[in-house]
């Protein structure tokens, strides 16, 4: 039981003291849900039984030398498979490795394996129908038909990652939700989906999430450039949504804000740093219809400290809040912050020139004030003679 808290490299120390350790060190109880990190450059044949009698399920592959079916057959009851990174992994490499179903694996972490296509997205569609969580990061070559795939292969999938998918359009999103004739029902279950960077989405795509993906709970459309306000009117009817992510979408403004406040959302976590027309009138909104905000990112908006005024008296449940570079707020807004927001365990001013350290004492007398970000700010000379 001792074992079982200590770090990994401790745990294989501890094996390595007497018989009797080692066997304490090898039950599967010290083990449990730690993830085994691997160089596969040559043969091993006591790697995979050693990890299968300490009941390790979970491997992240840190560089991929030998065939990736040496880890499938390795590995019969594989819960968990990273090979973020292994960018030398190819299609066939993958299809070599994937020809039988594997009923045990749940999660698969391809982030920037770039060489990967819909191809590959076909044999884990046939052969993965267990997959809850599906990492595509970065994987540049993946097209609507690959998505296409996946709603007809994936019905159990919750978390799916697609940042940076150039080539994904609304008719991909549509394949996801159910939307077109071809895709048999789509990934209805979906709980979390990130499109960050997908710059061919237009407000379409928020239309077919709205209607097709009523349990998505995360949603992540950061640097989504072709969506604004008219496609937040779809997103504010979501009332599963509870974290939306539009950092750096350069159409979203205050009307946007209005269309997500005045429906049915009840989020908890909204970041809009960075859309710069977004200012006072949205902190208004949101005092007004998402008050229920435990985190509230505005980095580089256009507000000031008569937009805090309006929001603050409302948001007695915020616990972050990230104003960073917000140029236009002075102590007078630290103030009213401190005022109001007594629950605030972390807040952002990097970048906030006009801030003194009047302001900064109110602040750091919040009671649960854990996380202050100052950034580079110094104190004016005379400050500092005071």
């Amino acid at each position: 039981m001792i074992f079982g808290y200590l770090e990994v490299r401790d745990k294989g120390r501890a094996a390595q003291v007497c018989t009797a350790w080692r066997d304490a060190a090898y039950h599967r109880s010290v083990w449990r849900g730690v993830e085994a990190k691997l160089h596969l450059r040559r043969a091993n044949p006591s790697l995979f039984p050693s990890l299968a009698a300490r009941g390790i399920r979970r491997v992240q592959i840190l560089s991929l030398r030998r065939s990736l079916s040496y880890v499938i057959q390795g590995m019969a009851e594989i819960e968990s498979l990273n090979l973020s990174g292994c960018y030398n992994l190819t299609d066939n490499g993958l299809g070599h490795a994937f020809v039988a179903e594997i009923g045990s694996l749940r999660a698969l972490n391809l982030s920037l394996c770039k060489q990967i296509t819909d191809s590959s997205l076909g044999r884990i569609a046939q052969y993965l129908k267990g997959l809850e969580v599906l990492e595509l990061g970065g994987c540049s070559n993946i097209t609507n038909t690959g998505l296409l795939l996946i709603a007809w292969g994936l019905q159990r999938l919750k978390s799916l990652n697609l940042r940076s998918c150039r080539h994904l359009s609304d008719v991909g999103i549509g394949h996801l939700a159910g939307m077109t004739r071809s895709a048999a029902e789509g990934c209805l279950g979906l709980e979390q989906l990130t499109l960050q960077d997908c710059q061919k989405l237009s407000d379409l795509s928020l239309k077919h999430l709205a209607r097709g993906l009523g349990r998505l709970r995360q949603l992540n459309l950061s640097f989504c450039g072709g969506i604004s306000d008219a496609g937040l009117l779809h997103l504010s009817h979501m009332s599963s949504l509870r974290s939306l992510n539009l950092r750096s979408c350069d159409n979203i403004s205050d009307t946007g804000i209005m269309h997500l406040a005045m429906g049915s959302l009840r989020l908890s976590g909204l970041d809009v740093s960075f859309c710069d027309k977004v200012g006072d009138q949205s902190l208004a909104y949101i005092a007004q219809g998402l008050d229920g905000l435990r985190s509230l990112s505005l980095c580089s908006c256009h507000i000031s400290d008569e937009g805090i005024n309006r929001m603050v008296r409302q948001m007695h449940g915020l616990r972050t809040l990230n104003i960073g570079q917000c140029v236009r707020i002075t102590d007078k807004g630290l103030e009213l912050i401190a005022e109001h927001l007594s629950q605030l365990t972390g807040i952002d001013l990097y970048g906030c020139t006009r801030i003194t350290k009047r302001g900064l004492e109110r602040i750091t007398q919040l009671p649960c004030l854990k996380v202050l970000n100052l950034g580079l700010w110094q104190m004016t000379e005379s400050e500092k003679v005071r």
